[in-house]
């Protein structure tokens, strides 16, 4: 990352790629009838949402550069937080939907972190930070849900 305003380029690239997965997700399973699981991506879908508007947000008065599809750079195929499709088989179980949730929030998390601890941009440094924070409560909250649904607890989406 060089700068601020590539830093919200891919910011705001990540989190609706995760925005637009998981609410395909969603649809998937509300479409077979698994609402249970469907719910569950709903949430997760507004979640990242939500973080997508706190990044435009914050890109407001800057020149953000347009990048091309082909042209980020991810650790993976596809950007970091971007449940795997799998997920859409109309057969998947709720812990099983929660791992790829947790999986795929972890992999945001690790990327934030990764940008926080090599960057020597303050500025770069501190939305990082920002980042990182936001992502490891997701990821917090998941590992409860996960262990809630493990011990047979209903979950906050249930409610």
């Amino acid at each position: 990352m060089q700068t601020v305003e590539e830093f919200l380029a891919y910011s705001i690239h990540l989190e609706r790629e995760a925005a637009t997965r998981f609410g395909q997700l969603a649809d998937a399973m509300e479409s077979c009838g698994n609402r249970e699981v469907g719910k569950l991506f709903r949430r997760l879908s507004d979640y990242s949402r939500l973080h997508l508007a706190d990044a435009q947000a914050r890109s407001g008065f800057r020149e953000i550069p347009v990048i091309k599809i082909d042209e980020f750079v991810w650790p993976g195929l596809e950007s970091p937080e971007t449940a795997a499709i799998w997920a859409a088989d109309p057969l998947i179980g709720r812990e099983q939907a929660l791992e790829i949730a947790l999986d795929a929030e972890t992999a945001g998390f690790e990327y934030y972190k990764h940008i926080l601890e090599a960057t020597d941009d303050p500025e770069i440094k501190a939305l990082a930070k920002e980042f990182v924070a936001e992502e490891s409560g997701h990821v917090a909250e998941l590992q409860k849900w996960l262990a809630a649904h493990r011990a047979g607890q209903a979950l906050p989406v249930d409610r």
